[in-house]
Parts: C-alpha cells; structure tokens; sequence
C-alpha cells in the first residue's frame, strides 16, 4: 500500500500525531503548513494547492486536514479542481465539537468566543500579542466588547489546560465554560480515510466522502 497524506493546517499537527498512534493508522504521514496562516486565511488555498501538486505521485490517497477556515470558498474551489476532499465545517470548533453541539451553543449563546487545546497553549501569542493587545490594552474591549462569553473545547482532560483557558476569559472579561469534546470529526474522518485508503488500488486517488 502506497502511504497515505494528511495536509494539515500545524494548529492539529500535536492532535493528528495522537490520534495517528492511538489508532494505529500506519503508513499516514502528515504534512503541516503553518498554524499562522489562520491570520492570513487568503493565503491558505494557494498554500494547500502547493503541497497537493507536490505530493502528486508520492501518496496513495491525500486528504487536507482544513476546514473552510475563514476562506470564504475559496479553499472548496482548489479542492474541487484538484479532487481532493477536506474536514467538515466551517472552522476547528465545528468539526472538534461536532455540528449539532456546537450549533447549540452558537443558538444559546452567539456571543462566543471558542478556544482549542491549540489555542488555550498559544492564546499570548496569536490573541493578545498578534492583536497587540499586550501593548495596547485597550484594545481588548473593542475586539471582544461584543463577545459574552469563552468556551473551551478541550481535546483533552488537562486541568493546567483549563486553568489556562479561564485565564485568558478572565483577561478578556468573559464568562467561561468548558466542553470535553475530545477529537471529535477529526478522528472519524482521519480513520476513515485510513481505512479507505487501505482498499483503493495504490495508484488511485479518486474522491473520498466524509
């Protein structure tokens, strides 16, 4: 069996590689394009583009770990043309908690702010230093004025995880509540397509449906 390809945005490189051993998916390996990309969503298509057109030849089977993630289409529209599928839903959140949860707590609350185990790890970094927050403080109350409250999908039972996530509410002034929801469509669509990838003949990329 020719291995399988798993195109990942880097923000589910730590959450593939678990679930990869957990498992026991051999002969999947997993590229990463940069988590950063999420500041700059214009950029991922032609990113993920790139690798499908680099991996040609190379992998039995490709799927790109992405949901639309801020793309407006755009992504959907490489993948059509390169006959490659992705992730379900509109963003991490989505696919981590699974459609009918995380639309509840969209309709219960739509002024959500939803953190990641990612992002719980990296929130200094991509919310308060990227949105200049450390040196504007300010600055927080307008991006987050319209915001009630600061959900935690967490990935894992990690109680220093937790901690964290109800500090970073507490520094943007929202209520907190967190949601185990493990790795939700991430793991079913990733054993999936493992598992589909093991039949198809080697040469054969064909359109795979989650």
């Amino acid at each position: 069996m020719a291995p399988a390809l798993v195109i990942a945005c880097g923000a589910l490189a730590r959450e593939l590689t678990a679930l990869i051993a957990a498992n026991g998916l051999q002969q999947m390996v997993v590229q990463c394009l940069p988590a950063d990309l999420h500041n700059r969503p214009e950029k991922i298509p032609a990113a993920v583009r790139a690798k499908i057109r680099a991996a040609r030849g190379r992998f039995g089977r490709i799927l790109v770990a992405y949901a639309d993630c801020g793309t407006g289409g755009l992504l959907d529209r490489v993948l059509e043309e390169e006959g490659i599928e992705r992730l379900p839903g509109a963003h991490c959140y989505e696919f981590y908690a699974g459609g009918p949860l995380f639309a509840a707590l969209a309709e219960r609350e739509p002024g959500s702010f939803y953190l990641t185990d990612f992002l719980v790890r990296h929130f200094d970094r991509l919310v308060i230093r990227e949105l200049g927050i450390e040196r504007h403080p300010e600055l927080a109350a307008q991006y987050f004025g319209n915001y009630r409250r600061l959900v935690y999908l967490a990935q894992r039972e990690d109680a220093q995880l937790t901690a964290q996530a109800r500090r970073a509410a507490e520094r943007l002034g929202l209520a907190f509540e967190v949601r185990f929801t493990g790795y939700g469509d991430l793991e079913r669509v990733v054993v999936e397509f493992h598992r589909d990838a093991r039949r198809a003949p080697a040469t054969e990329q064909g359109r795979w449906q989650s």
